[in-house]
Parts: C-alpha cells; sequence; structure tokens
C-alpha cells in the first residue's frame, strides 16, 4: 500500500514547481498548484446485509490525510490515506449478529470545483473566494478486517466470536468514492472543508456477512468530515 501510495503522489509533488502560465479553452491564462496538504477526521457509517438504516449502525472514528493539486480552474487531482472503523447491530432480531471492523484505505479523486476563483488566474493566488462547494469522485483499495459476533451492541470483548466466512482476513477490495462539500477560507492558505462521502466496494464480506444475508448486493460505507487544507505557498 506505501508503494501505491508513493506512485499516487509522485506526479503531484513533481508537478508542484514555480508557476507557470497555462491556458484555457478561452485562452485565459492561469496558473496551476499551488499543492495543498489536507487532514481531518469524522464519522463513518456502514450499509450492507445486517443494515442499511443508522438506527442500528455503530458508527466509527474517521482519519484522513492527503494532499490536493489544482490543474485547471476549476479541476484538480488529490490522493487520501485512511483509517476507519463501522460497526452495526442486526435489524433481523432471529439472527442476532453484530459486526465490527477496521479498516484502511487509499484513494485518488477527480474534484470539480463549478465557482469561478480569481485566484487560479493570479501568479500570487491574490483575493480567493472565501466558500468553495465542490463534486469529487475517485478509486482506490480499501484493506478491512471484520470480526463478527452475536448479540447487541458495541464489541467489548465478552461476546461470542463467529468463524469468519473467510479465511484471508484482511482483505482487499476496490472502493468508489463518490461525494462533495464545501470548503471554507479562514486565512490565506487555510480552508476548512466540510465533506461527505459515500463509498462504493467490490466486497460483501465488509460486516463478514454474506452467505447468510445477500450475497448478491455488495456492502458500502460513508464518511462524514471535517478537514483543514493548507496551501504550500
Amino acid at each position: 500500500m506505501l508503494g501505491a501510495a508513493a506512485l499516487l503522489l509522485a506526479p503531484m509533488v513533481a508537478s508542484a514547481q514555480a508557476p507557470r502560465r497555462h491556458f484555457d479553452t478561452q485562452g485565459r491564462a492561469y496558473y496551476r498548484g499551488p499543492l495543498r496538504l489536507t487532514a481531518g477526521g469524522g464519522v463513518a457509517f456502514y450499509t450492507g446485509d445486517l443494515t442499511s438504516s443508522p438506527a442500528q449502525n455503530l458508527p466509527g472514528g474517521n482519519v484522513q490525510v492527503g494532499i490536493i493539486y489544482p490543474f485547471r480552474p476549476h479541476l484538480s487531482v488529490g490522493g487520501e490515506l485512511g483509517w476507519f472503523q463501522i460497526g452495526a447491530t442486526d435489524q433481523l432480531a432471529e439472527r442476532n449478529l453484530a459486526f465490527r471492523s477496521r479498516n484502511s484505505s487509499l484513494t485518488s479523486f477527480l474534484r470539480y470545483e463549478p465557482l469561478h476563483d480569481p485566484a487560479r488566474f493570479s501568479v500570487s493566488g491574490a483575493n480567493p473566494i472565501g466558500i468553495k462547494p465542490f463534486l469529487q469522485a475517485g478509486a482506490g483499495l480499501l484493506l478491512y478486517k471484520p470480526i463478527l459476533y452475536t448479540g447487541k451492541g458495541r464489541y467489548d470483548g465478552q461476546q461470542a466470536i463467529l468463524a469468519p466466512e473467510r479465511s484471508d482476513y484482511p482483505a482487499t477490495a476496490v472502493v468508489a468514492p463518490v461525494g462533495g462539500g464545501l470548503s471554507f477560507l479562514l486565512t490565506k492558505g487555510f480552508y476548512l472543508t466540510a465533506q461527505g462521502t459515500y463509498f462504493f466496494t467490490t466486497t460483501d464480506h465488509l460486516d463478514d456477512v454474506s452467505q447468510r444475508g445477500n450475497p448478491r448486493r455488495n456492502d458500502g460505507y460513508g464518511l462524514a468530515e471535517l478537514k483543514v487544507e493548507y496551501s504550500l505557498k
């Protein structure tokens, strides 16, 4: 996973050089960058075989660090390394199941900001707009390790752990994050970002429930986050 992160970050870091003019489709000069560092966290939620309702969710913590590189006036690319925990109790009382999963992820994304930002057209980055709405989507890898147990509530070491449905945990899956948010200018170079993202996955074992549930439907999860973004200029 660290090797993949290096391959992801190297082109963006290499591109963060001295400002050089580029031109959009209308012939206006703009400047790429600067590179921004991001860090933050929030809450993680789950949807899958046990439940799709917030009522049965056992939300966990989430921490993310990453980078973003603006390469066109409305477009940026980025990457993030994250850790999060999810869990839920069973919506079917007769099954009486619950799970907890501790996971890490590495993702890359494309971000679209619809509003015009004068700072993208200024070599000094002067007069940035105060609020930036955005949409973003991407792809990545997930490393997940669930435990399935009987009973209700969060796992405290006292519940009976069930035999896993597969023997290769921690396992990997491909994820496709889709989301959006708002970035608020705090001071020049610093933004506070509120973001929500849903992750489609290629696995039905995020909760270690597949054959016990619906094996034709994959699991997913969502993140609600607050982040600080810092410009390296």
